[in-house]
């Protein structure tokens, strides 16, 4: 059964492919993956890599885990399940607006 790991400490410069060719050293890649920013399009530093067996990943956590790729010291370990996450609600955290500085009744405005 394919196990997925994680991949930290990613170099942003690193592709599915590099990715995946540096794993399969260690055995058969099912499929890697570099995550990327939506808004910049720019690889956010982590990625998937699921690798056909256990054994495969664990041979592969054993071989990249604190090894450099691209510069950079990778962390490599078993990936965690999805959990559910609060939904991002957009803005500045709500609360109320900053309301309306107009004039009282009648009056002159002192500013």
């Amino acid at each position: 059964m394919a196990k997925k790991l994680y991949v930290g400490n990613l170099s942003y410069n690193v592709t599915d492919d590099q990715l995946r060719d540096q794993f399969a050293q260690a055995g058969t890649v099912a499929s890697a993956q570099v995550i990327m920013d939506r808004m910049s399009g720019r690889s956010k530093g982590f990625g998937f890599v699921e690798m056909a067996s256990d054994e495969e990943a664990t041979k592969a956590i054993e071989m990249f885990n604190g090894q450099e790729m691209a510069g950079r010291a990778l962390v490599v370990n078993e990936a965690r399940p999805m959990t559910d996450r609060p939904k991002r609600t957009g803005g500045f955290g709500g609360g109320r607006g900053r309301g309306n500085f107009g004039g009282g009744q009648g009056g002159s405005s002192s500013w």
